[in-house]
């Protein structure tokens, strides 16, 4: 008969007050409590629920005036001296490193979601694929498309001309147009049988939509609208995205669950240099969806072309943008004849949009689009952070602004402090007579 070590789990402990140390600090430790064992007095002092402390010791690493403390009953004290002389406690530890370990090895590869619409893709998966062949490399490991719909196997072809290893075709009727109820089986039948260390999805309409539903039916972390990706020592994927506003760039991972997701903005990595040979293995998958499982039904597409007034202003080259410093609506005249001289479009700033002068379409920065353009015009902007992440990876950006200390100027190759009502209107004539001049 085999003998069987049981394991007992070290004592978590209480919190507790010290008594004369609360500085009254305005309940922070109330708010860090995942349990609500945490509860405040008319005085504004912490009081603790010692029967729904769990021993987390949130409210203790969040006291700025060191008044929580962890203690144990005799009991617990008595079981942990056990556990410290027999090295019990530590043995535990090990354990649940160990198991947590294995179940991570069990995911390897990288994938990235190809997003298609009756057969068209949207570059972004593109973008995604030339990214996904970095951390693929730097993992050592597979690079693989998924590519749901109908009558798309050519699609995983050309994902392997943008750097796929392979390809998970899923390709039936049902899938013929986009529902979140039969693409996220389709892609959570995939990750059940394959197994991905990390998916990558376009923050498109679509794939915010499936990546945030795969991510809650699997349990795992999904991070939004990052800017950066790379991998650690420990093969966790370091998700880089603004937070509080975009005043701070923070890095997220996911250390504990797989895979590892995140959606990344359409214009925000480089798009890969497209191959004019390539091949891979397409795995075919069969996945077990019927039609009349699904509640919702596309009764008809209607296209929607925004009318004459439609830009694309992610997609343009030369982009010339204004800000507050534009003064008003009509101001913007000036930035269009400039822009019509280039061949290009006119941006904005979200001063600019939120004060009604240019429509929401476009706006560039963290809460409109991230654009690449070959030559961004910056007039009368002053570079807030927000602004910043959506522009500044523009080949040439030429900042305009009156404020020789605008914030705009640390990122440009070229700044004009000036008048913009004087210096735009002399680019335009300027860039006119050379086109004449030809």
């Amino acid at each position: 008969m085999t003998e069987k070590k049981l394991t007992i789990k070290k004592p978590r402990g209480k919190a507790r007050v010290l008594e004369g140390k609360c500085i009254a600090c305005g309940a922070r430790c109330e708010s860090s409590c995942p349990v609500n064992a945490v509860e405040m007095n008319e005085a504004g002092e912490p009081t603790i629920i010692e029967n729904k402390c769990i021993g987390c010791v949130k409210c203790v690493k969040i006291c700025p005036a060191q008044a929580i403390e962890m203690f144990f009953t005799a009991e617990e004290q008595k079981l942990l001296d056990e556990l410290m002389k027999a090295g019990e406690s530590d043995d535990s530890v090990d354990e649940e490193a160990d198991t947590l370990a294995k179940l991570l090895s069990a995911y390897r590869g990288v994938w990235v979601f190809v997003e298609q619409t009756e057969g068209e893709v949207a570059k972004v998966s593109w973008e995604l694929l030339g990214k996904g062949r970095e951390l693929a490399a730097a993992l050592g490991t597979e690079l693989s498309a998924i590519v749901v719909g109908h009558n798309v196997g050519e699609l995983c072809q050309e994902s392997f001309h943008y750097g796929a290893d392979k390809a998970f075709l899923v390709d039936a009727p049902v899938f013929r147009y986009y529902r979140t109820e039969a693409y996220l089986k389709a892609v959570c039948y995939l990750i059940d049988l394959y197994k991905p260390e990390i998916i990558l999805m376009g923050a498109t309409g679509l794939g915010r939509d499936l990546a945030g539903a795969v991510a809650t039916v699997v349990g795992t972390g999904l991070t939004a609208d990052c800017t950066g990706l790379g991998v650690d020592d420990k093969r966790n994927l370091m998700q880089t995205r603004p937070a509080f506003g975009g005043n701070i760039m923070a890095t997220i991972m996911c250390d504990k669950f797989r895979p590892q997701m995140a959606t990344v903005r359409p214009h925000v990595m480089h798009m890969p240099e497209r191959k004019g040979i390539a091949s891979g293995e397409i795995i075919r998958v069969s996945c077990p969806v019927i039609e009349g499982d699904i509640l919702t039904k596309v009764l008809e597409v209607i296209k929607d072309n925004n009318g004459m007034e439609h830009v694309d202003v992610a997609g343009a080259e030369f982009i010339v943008s204004g800000g507050r410093g534009m003064m008003g609506k009509d101001n913007f005249k000036l930035l269009q004849e400039l822009a019509h001289e280039l061949g290009g479009v006119v941006g904005a700033s979200r001063s600019a949009v939120d004060a009604g002068w240019m429509s929401h379409e476009r706006q560039v920065g963290q809460t409109g689009k991230t654009v690449r353009p070959k030559i961004y015009i910056a007039c009368g902007i002053s570079g807030a952070i927000q602004h910043l992440v959506g522009m500044q990876d523009s080949d040439l950006i030429i900042a305009i602004n009156r404020d020789k200390d605008a914030p705009i100027f640390e990122v440009a190759h070229y700044g004009i402090v000036g008048d913009l009502f004087q210096v735009v209107p002399a680019l335009t004539q300027r860039v006119r007579d050379m086109k004449q001049a030809e």
